[in-house]
């Protein structure tokens, strides 16, 4: 799979009003995250989707929508991802284990899933980038942390909707929107993201600092901004970012 440009669509609550769906279907390639979906929001988030990330604990959201996002998503490739203990293939992995379910009901649908090997690739990217170690800082990596990685494997240019600069929730005046755009009663982005970033205890995303990493990344590579609009700060030094992890798998 190989695509000139990519629109990298966020669930974020700043595409709400945004009128970006043209934009985004104009793309070569459209990629969403987890059980997004389009259906009634399609002048704000477009109405294609190339390639699904979905985490884990999306499963039974995506099997909830199966009518919009898989029984009518059969050009749409999905890449799982998750531990080991839910992908291990001796029987014992119940997302894998529902996923193979999944295809013999759609034998149609393109449907992968991240290898054990290729997860600690990630692992090892995001320690590389950030310095630190997941697991003993009680973190996960996002779908998005998975998202970003595999669409500069597939991305001539990536042009990502709804993503807020890593400063952008330690402003006083920064704007409340929802987490997700399809949960509006739902909690407040920046909200969500300090409670993850700042907590010591059990294991949250880092999304702050993943924002931090991709901004950087933009400074060199072909990524760029939408919804809000920004630039990354000019380079102060070189960053050294390599992508020949071979991500995914059949």
């Amino acid at each position: 799979m190989h695509c000139r440009t990519c629109a990298l669509v966020t669930s974020s609550g700043h595409l709400t009003g945004s009128n970006r769906g043209k934009d985004i279907d104009r793309s070569h390639c459209v990629i969403r995250m987890n059980d997004a979906p389009c259906a009634g929001y399609h002048l704000d988030v477009g109405r294609r989707t190339s390639l699904r990330v979905v985490a884990h604990s999306s499963l039974q959201r995506v099997l909830r929508s199966r009518q919009e996002l898989l029984n009518g998503s059969q050009d749409t490739v999905f890449i799982f991802w998750g531990p080991s203990s839910c992908m291990r293939r001796d029987g014992r992995g119940h997302v894998y284990n529902n996923l193979r379910l999944l295809k013999q009901l759609l034998p149609k649908l393109k449907v992968y899933t991240i290898s054990r090997a290729k997860m600690l690739n990630f692992d090892e990217l995001f320690k590389k980038e950030t310095g630190i170690d997941r697991k003993s800082s009680n973190s996960w990596l996002s779908t998005g942390w998975f998202t970003m990685a595999i669409a500069l494997e597939l991305c001539d240019r990536i042009n990502v909707f709804g993503m807020v600069p890593p400063d952008f929730c330690r402003s006083s005046s920064h704007p409340m929107v929802p987490y997700h755009y399809y949960e509006p009663s739902g909690p407040d982005e920046c909200s969500m993201y300090l409670l993850h970033e700042r907590s010591q205890r059990g294991s949250h995303h880092r999304f702050i600092t993943e924002k931090t990493v991709f901004s950087n990344w933009a400074r060199t590579l072909n990524i760029h901004f939408y919804q809000p609009d920004w630039k990354p700060t000019p380079v102060i030094k070189n960053v050294n970012s390599s992508f020949t992890l071979g991500l995914a798998e059949s």
